[in-house]
């Protein structure tokens, strides 16, 4: 049975109890999170024009784990969330398979609750995604619609998403890991482009820019820190968007990173060529894994190596004009997706599981604020 967006989302909305969260940022110094002063966070060192930001945890794997909803229950996880970030992404809550789960029907309750922890927070956020071969759900993907059904489908979902949150999300991942590692599209595995043809890629970008037209719209990629076959493939495929009228705004790195490869030292000059083209960019979903079996734990050079990553990353970003938005795919190793889905590593945050900084943390801030110095971002 379809039931209509409003009263779905209005439905969930009323079996979720969220605790209240204070808007740290702004309060004096007693309310903050216990042993934590507002001017030793990321965001208060953090460039005026530099967003920090982290994924928020929640849906996909997180509901399969041994604990209840993160964002939702744990207290200290969000007064944490609140104080170290000025900008905030859904992990899985914007995710087709989360928020479309049958046809006609929008789970909206989880991705509200972020959204208005985020004003109170004075953070912004970053909708990720509308437009993915994978995280789908089951009535989509093994569906039997005709192409114009599945055009409407999706033109439904990015205006009644993106038109949900105009004006409350910054920038948005509207198309994500549309190529092959050979930078060839993704032709097979997503159904967009095998059922509809390359040329839906900008139908996506135009009916979000339609939704809202003030949202900043990006192409979001792994694989692409470097200059390779895969971001050449980005370099010549948005001029070509942009001649036909298409907004594109951006283009975005996620960075996840392992310490078994070494850093991608061309990111600073990868980045740099979609800045020549009058793009933003963004470093949006990174974190670095290091080799670290189930009951061990990471050395003093490993943690050091992790550290160098983030740090030169984050340099790199910083050193490019239109980087404007850092993020990390999560701040604590107590809800990363990192040992999940990669067998034997792990401990890619910056904090521990009990939200000790780990050197990656320190190696952020003080770039941050060699970056700013003596300035406070918020």
């Amino acid at each position: 049975m379809k039931v209509p967006h409003v009263l779905a989302a209005a439905v969930l909305a009323s079996t979720i109890l969220l605790p209240a969260t204070p808007a740290l940022a702004g309060l004096p110094e007693g309310h903050q999170p216990p042993g934590l002063a507002k001017q030793d966070t990321l965001r208060w060192v953090a460039p005026k024009d530099v967003k920090i930001g982290t994924a928020v945890a929640g849906g996909g794997h997180h509901e399969t784990q041994g604990y209840p909803d993160p964002f939702t229950f744990d207290q200290e996880y969000r007064q944490r969330l609140a104080a170290e970030f000025n900008s905030i992404s859904p992990e899985n809550q914007l995710k087709w398979e989360f928020v479309h789960p049958e046809q006609g029907v929008y789970r909206f309750a989880e991705m509200d609750a972020i959204v208005q922890f985020a004003q109170e927070n004075k953070q912004v956020v970053r909708g990720h995604t509308l437009f993915w071969h994978s995280q789908n759900p089951a009535w989509l993907e093994q569906g039997n619609f005709s192409k114009d059904e599945l055009r409407a489908i999706l033109k439904d979902h990015i205006q009644t998403v993106v038109g949900r949150y105009a004006g409350k999300i910054q920038q948005w991942d509207v198309a994500n890991e549309i190529f092959n590692d050979n930078g060839t599209l993704r032709t097979t595995d997503n159904i967009w482009i095998r059922e509809l043809g390359p040329e839906i890629i900008a139908d996506a970008f135009r009916w979000a820019h339609e939704a809202d037209p003030e949202a900043k719209l990006f192409f979001n990629d792994y694989g692409v820190e470097g200059i390779n076959a895969k971001s050449n493939a980005y370099l010549e495929l948005i001029p070509r968007l942009q001649a036909q009228g298409v907004q594109v705004d951006g283009f975005a790195i996620q960075g996840h990173l392992s310490t078994r490869y070494g850093f991608p030292g061309d990111l600073q000059a990868n980045l740099q060529r979609f800045d020549d083209l009058g793009l933003e960019t963004a470093i949006t979903e990174i974190d670095v894994r290091m080799d670290v079996p189930v009951g061990t734990e990471p050395t003093a050079a490993q943690l050091k190596q992790q550290a160098g990553y983030y740090q030169r990353a984050l340099e790199a970003c910083i050193t490019v004009d239109e980087c404007n938005s850092f993020t990390i795919w999560g701040f604590t190793d107590k809800y990363s997706w990192v040992p999940v889905f990669f067998a034997g590593e792990g401990e890619a945050t910056v904090m521990e599981e009990d939200f000790t900084r780990k050197p990656a943390y320190y190696a952020l801030q003080d770039t941050l604020e060699s970056a700013s110095p003596g300035r406070g971002n918020r």
